[in-house]
């Protein structure tokens, strides 16, 4: 034996044996099943520290199990499906979706994956984690898209799935529609704008308004019906400053009395409110910013501009003609896209959406079964269904991702989807053999759009259970998936309980009235030196996986282990890894 250790030398005998002799399979660890809904890393740049901690956390976990006389089924799965992966490729490449023919960019995300996921796989083989290498997938895979589209189908087929014509989140940055879950909350320095409106009979009527761009789009003047001040105006017009097209006057509660001047103006859209009373009092459709974010040709004077610079441009036009009162510096909270911090949009497009709203209390009692590893964690998820506010909107207007697989007949609005046996299906790639099955015509078009990410994410037991029984038919309809769903334990992180739990949740209960996993084990984060969570997207931590290795010493990692951290936010000093390091030897 050499006198010295060489732990690089030791450690590649270790990862080879392991990989020889299957250590981790299943077959070498009888007992009763132990499975593990491993999260699927997002493609999407570099691993950091983060990562290491709470896939560490895990293997740890299946250890003990394992240890414990359990066979352990531990797959692993590489989440390069959907918006993550586009903007990763985007910005490695210098390219832009938009600008090139769908086919090549989703070559390039495919190729841009496959060598990421070959750096993810030899960093997770370096750091030792069980698991079984055999059983892996992919969510942008052909069984996974099969998987996904099945998914679709069958819930479509339930009626818990519907396509409308809705207003719906949206971000003219990224140039897709959002879900709820895919917001964060920013507080950002504003203007209330005092501007003029006039009544029928010319006389001014002070308007309150954070968003004076939208005066185009302005479709009526509201206030409250208690408020004394202005019941006069009931029944009449006002005209709108610059743009001087006339809008009614009318009344509702939500019009607060005690905001701005007590009269607010509806627009759409500027915010959910407009949005409810766009549909409850019937009023009129004025869009005016575009699908990238620029303001339309109807918008007049503004035509062309983007949202900020239309916002100056209206302001000055204002000023100058004597129809801006007041400016009162404001902050206030306004809603982004996680994935760029770019204010989002209201717009009307036709949207695939899975009804959240009515099932509330389903979703309420399937939490209560679960096991909350740190209990406190579970307060997160009920208090994201009791606020939930829109149903989820599952469509894109992206390229790369697992596309919705139906057709539409143009003569009579037929939604025809495939046929489960034939996915998975790309209807943009494949012609629809025959004709409307309602009306007879043969102009069938394809729907263009592709499925949220996490569409496909929130059925990772179902993918599980492909790795598990890969000689299933179908993942839905197999006779022993109840015997594997539910899962016995899914280990995460706390920012995506409103995400990747809840959705998963969602989609046991639609699919199976059940739960997708006996126990949750929730984790915290790693800071930053500026006290926020490392992020790939944040470009605040190691820039590869060899430059992680060397950063971060694997001491950390056990005192880390040692300080029984779950569910909570760690920011290590050198002084901490010290501690660490003693009480490990």
């Amino acid at each position: 034996m050499d006198k010295q250790y060489n732990h690089q030398i030791a450690e590649q005998e270790a990862q080879h044996t392991w990989h020889k002799e299957k250590t981790y399979s299943m077959a070498n660890n009888p007992g009763p099943l132990y499975s593990i809904d491993t999260p699927p890393p997002t493609v999407s740049g570099n691993l950091h520290i983060g990562h290491i901690f709470s896939y560490t956390q895990t293997d740890i976990i299946a250890r003990y199990a394992r240890m414990s006389g359990n066979s352990v089924f531990y797959p692993f799965g590489f989440d390069d499906n959907g918006l993550p992966t586009e903007r990763y490729v985007e910005k490695k490449l210098d390219i832009r979706a938009h600008a090139m023919s769908r086919s090549e960019f989703i070559a390039l995300c495919l190729k841009e994956t496959h060598t990421v996921e070959e750096q993810f796989q030899q960093l997770w083989q370096r750091m030792g984690l069980s698991v079984d290498w055999s059983h892996c997938y992919s969510t942008i895979s052909e069984s996974t898209r099969k998987i996904s589209q099945e998914s679709f189908i069958r819930l479509l087929e339930k009626g818990f799935i519907y396509r409308k014509n809705e207003p719906a989140l949206y971000c003219t940055t990224c140039r897709t529609s959002v879900a709820q879950a895919e917001l964060d909350d920013i507080q950002k320095s504003s203007f209330f704008n005092d501007v003029i409106f006039k009544d029928e009979n010319g006389n001014d009527l002070l308007i309150a308004t954070t968003r004076p761009e939208l005066l185009p789009s302005v479709n009526a003047v509201l206030y409250n019906p208690a408020d004394t001040r202005y019941q006069h105006l009931a029944g009449t017009y006002a005209t709108v400053p610059l743009f001087n097209h006339k809008v009614p006057i009318l009344t509702d509660e939500k019009a607060l009395m005690d905001k701005g001047t007590g009269l607010v103006m509806s627009s759409t859209f500027g915010d959910t409110t407009d949005i409810e009373w766009f549909k409850k009092l019937n009023l009129e459709y004025r869009p005016m910013i575009g699908l990238d974010g620029k303001m339309l040709p109807a918008a007049g004077i503004l035509a062309g501009l983007n949202v900020a610079a239309a916002r100056t441009k209206v302001i000055e036009e204002l000023q100058s003609a004597g129809l801006l009162v007041n400016q009162k510096p404001i902050t206030h909270t306004v809603n982004v896209h996680e994935r760029c911090k770019k204010e989002i949009e209201y717009v009307m497009i036709p949207q695939w959406f899975l009804n959240l709203i009515d099932h509330k209390k389903e979703f309420l009692a399937i939490g209560d079964r679960i096991n909350w590893f740190p209990a406190h964690m579970k307060h997160r998820y009920v208090n994201w269904v009791e606020n939930i506010g829109w149903d989820w909107c599952l469509s894109r207007q992206r390229f790369y991702g697992i596309p919705f697989p139906i057709w539409h007949c143009k003569n009579c609005n037929k939604i025809i989807p495939a046929s489960i046996k034939n996915l998975p299906v790309d209807p943009q790639e494949t012609k629809y053999a025959g004709a409307c099955p309602q009306c007879g015509s043969t102009e069938i078009v394809p729907d263009t759009d592709v499925m949220d990410t996490w569409n496909t994410s929130s059925l990772t037991p179902y993918l599980c259970y492909a790795q598990f029984n890969p000689n299933a038919e179908s993942v839905f309809t197999d006779k022993n998936v109840a015997d594997f769903i539910p899962m016995t334990m899914r280990p995460q992180a706390h920012d995506i309980i409103r995400t990747w739990a809840f959705y998963t949740i969602v989609k046991a209960w639609m699919h199976d009235h059940d739960l997708p996993w006996h126990n949750i084990v929730i984790s915290g984060h790693v800071l930053a030196d500026s006290k926020e969570k490392l992020s790939k997207s944040k470009e605040n931590a190691a820039t590869s996986p060899q430059g992680l290795l060397e950063r971060y010493p694997a001491d950390a990692i056990r005192y880390w282990t040692a300080s029984g951290g779950l569910g909570h936010d760690i920011a290590f000093s050198e002084p901490q890894l010290k501690i660490g390091r003693r009480l490990i030897t």
